[in-house]
This record gives structure tokens, C-alpha cells and sequence, in this order.
């Protein structure tokens, strides 16, 4: 059988694939390249460039190649855009999902590992966030995980499709230069395109009610999301029709981003150049930590990265970028 990466090309789906093929497993990718790069897609995968919302590709993509199982990543992803969007979101993220799970169940494909995200919780006011905390999504983005999630599920007791949506928290970092977070959306790379163009690193608020006043968030190795990624494909392999996981994909640990931009100044060498404390964004939560205890229970997985390793990586892989 093979496995089909939606969105393949991508930042995170060209991470995924190369774990899924370093543990044997065959590929192909899916991708309409809108954001994706054909050059992430590894020699001897097949690439198909289509849109997840066309069915007849999608039909054949799945015959063609003997699919049995989706990795789903294909998603529009920028909160902002969202709400300046929210047609275009839905028609992406959930009636291209939908097209997704109707051309599966025509094909007998039966197993559906979904990209989610921590943006499906909102404003959580807890200590570690864990799959059980309410849902309260705060931009068109966020509902269109929470109302895929949703989809997900249905189908799975309606189809007997074997299911897992996986909530990403912070993602950061690259396996490998050529394959470092091409956008600038994320603290990290912001923070790098601050201190290389010359200008200090932005921090929003300094007083929230945390250790040092910033914001708290949990950030995950994107290596470590494909390895989650490749145990719940796994997972879902070796079990009954109709199972439905949803787990969180974070270390369980939190920094804050006074932490991490000193971090990030002195592992790139522009330690003197000092952040700058400017106003609150509107709906920053002050701390959002994922409990990772349910994903190391049902798939024995649980983070290898560290900051550090983010950082480096992610720094590696913005001067390859820059040339």
C-alpha cells in the first residue's frame, strides 16, 4: 500500500514524507504547489500537482498509486489572512477536506491522519493544555481545524475510516537546511528577519501575568512533528475500523519569548542587539502549553528536540535561504 502526503511539498509535509520514506514506508505527494515547492519532494516520489477541492484528480491519484492511507497537511494556515478570507478558508480547509474523505471512501482508502492545530483551543486559561480543555477557536482559521476535526470524526463512524487529528503546536526548526520554513509568520524566523535587516527583535506585551511578562507558548521540532506524524500512520495501520484519536503534538514544556529571543541572539551572534518592548497584539493568550501525555500513551512518542536544536536548525536553514 501506499501513503498519500497532501500538501507534500510544503514546510511540514516535505518533513513528513522524508520520515515516512526513511522508515520504508511508500509515498506520494499531493500538492498544488500554491505554497509548495517541487524541489522538497525527494527523488523517486511521485508528485501529483492538483487541488485537494478536484475530485477526478484526486480519484485518480488515489487509484493510480494503490492509496490506502492520507497524511493530510494540504491547508490554508495564516490566521490573519483568515479573517481577511474566511470564504476562501472554509472552501480550503473544509470543503477541500471534504472532497478529500468522499474520494477516499469511493477508493477504500481507510486511513486518515488529519493536521490540526492548537488554534482550535483559543484563549485556554490553563496550566498544560490537554485534549479535554474546550475548544474556543478565535480567528476562521482555527474554526476550520475545529469544524474538520468534526468532519474527521463523522466519517469515521459513517465510513469506518481509521482516524487521528494531530494539534501542532509552536513548530519551528528544519531537518535539514534545504528544507527550513520558507515564510516569515512564526516567532523565530520574525525574530531572524529583525536582527539581520538591523533592527531589534519586536516583543508584544511585557505584562502578562508570567515569569518574565511575555507570552509562554510550547514549541515543537517540526522533525518531531514527522515523526508523530509517521506513529500515528502506523498506528492507524494496526487498528480497527472506526478509531478516532485526537492528540496534542507539543514537548509539554513552555518558553517564553523573552526566553526564546535571547536564545535566538545568542545562538545567531547578534547578542547586542537588544529586543524592543512594544504594545500587546489583541488576542495573545498569556501561556499555551500542551499536555503531551496522551500521545505518549497511545503512540509512545514524545519529543526529541530541544530549543537550542530549533533555533540552530531553523537559522541553518534561514541562510540557506538567503543564500
Amino acid at each position: 500500500m501506499s501513503w498519500m502526503v497532501t500538501g507534500g511539498a510544503g514546510y511540514i509535509g516535505a518533513h513528513v514524507v522524508r520520515a515516512m520514506r526513511a522508515a520504508g514506508e511508500s509515498v506520494v505527494v499531493y500538492d498544488d504547489l500554491s505554497t509548495g515547492d517541487a524541489a522538497r519532494v525527494p527523488d523517486g516520489v511521485p508528485l501529483v500537482e492538483a487541488s485537494v477541492l478536484d475530485r477526478e484528480r484526486l480519484d485518480a491519484a488515489l487509484a493510480g498509486h494503490g492509496v490506502r492511507g492520507v497524511v493530510h497537511i494540504a491547508a490554508k494556515k495564516q490566521v490573519g489572512e483568515s479573517v481577511e478570507q474566511p470564504l476562501r478558508y472554509y472552501r480550503e480547509n473544509v470543503t477541500g477536506l471534504q472532497t478529500l474523505i468522499e474520494s477516499m471512501a469511493a477508493a477504500g482508502a481507510d486511513r486518515l491522519v488529519f493536521s490540526s492545530s492548537a488554534a482550535v483551543y483559543g484563549m485556554p486559561d490553563v496550566e498544560l493544555v490537554t485534549e479535554e480543555t474546550p475548544c474556543a477557536p478565535m480567528s476562521p482559521y482555527g474554526e476550520t481545524k475545529l469544524a474538520g476535526e468534526w468532519l474527521v470524526r463523522s466519517a469515521a463512524r459513517a465510513h469506518g475510516l481509521r482516524t487521528a487529528s494531530l494539534r501542532y503546536f509552536n513548530v519551528a526548526g528544519a531537518a535539514a537546511p534545504e528544507l527550513g520554513d520558507p515564510g516569515v509568520y512564526n516567532l523565530i524566523p520574525m525574530v531572524f528577519e529583525r536582527l539581520t535587516d538591523g533592527r531589534p527583535p519586536l516583543v508584544f506585551g511585557d505584562d502578562y501575568p508570567t515569569p518574565d511578562g511575555t507570552c509562554v507558548r510550547d514549541y515543537i521540532h517540526v522533525a518531531d512533528i514527522a515523526t508523530a506524524h509517521l506513529a500515528a500512520a502506523r498506528r492507524l495501520t494496526e487498528s480497527p475500523a472506526g478509531t478516532c484519536l485526537t492528540l496534542n503534538i507539543g514537548s509539554g514544556q513552555g518558553v517564553s519569548v523573552r526566553e526564546m529571543i535571547d536564545r535566538v541572539r545568542k545562538l545567531t551572534g547578534y547578542e547586542d542587539v537588544l529586543p524592543e518592548v512594544v504594545e500587546r497584539r489583541p488576542g495573545d493568550p498569556a501561556k499555551v502549553v500542551a499536555s503531551a501525555d496522551r500521545i505518549r500513551r497511545e503512540l509512545s512518542w514524545s519529543a526529541e528536540h530541544d530549543v537550542d536544536d530549533m533555533i540552530s536548525s531553523a537559522w541553518a536553514g534561514w541562510r540557506n535561504r538567503a543564500g
